[in-house]
């Protein structure tokens, strides 16, 4: 049994990722993505607990990363919250997969509401 639940932070900027390690409390075991090809290679690897999405990544977009997930038996089921300045529509992101959505610039206090939120219903 893991000790500590692991999250996917899937983010090209090292300043938002930082942000959303920040904003989470102690008791989280961190693997970060800066572009989509190594984000959807850890997921595969690691089966996180979560994942924070950015939809606007280099290599494969968010979306491709998502559907890739969606696609995998053992990635089906991770909760993947999409955070993202793309101006999409809450109802397109989940949609595609996603299963929560917030936009970029977020509050980190709603950032952890969020998480919590899918860790909890996992």
């Amino acid at each position: 049994m893991k000790d500590f639940k692991t999250i996917l932070i899937c983010e090209d900027e090292p300043t938002l990722r930082e942000l959303v390690r920040a904003s989470l409390p102690s008791g989280y075991r961190f693997a970060e993505a800066s572009d989509g090809f190594v984000a959807l290679q850890l997921a595969q690897e690691l089966a996180p607990d979560a994942v924070i999405l950015d939809l606007m990544l280099p290599g494969l977009s968010g979306f491709e990363v998502l559907a890739e997930m969606r696609a995998d038996d053992r990635l089906r089921d991770t909760p993947v919250l999409v955070v993202t300045a793309w101006s999409e529509r809450r109802e397109d992101v989940i949609a595609a997969g996603a299963d929560d959505f917030l936009p970029k610039p977020f509050d980190p206090d709603e950032l952890k509401r969020a998480l919590d939120k899918l860790l909890d219903g996992s």
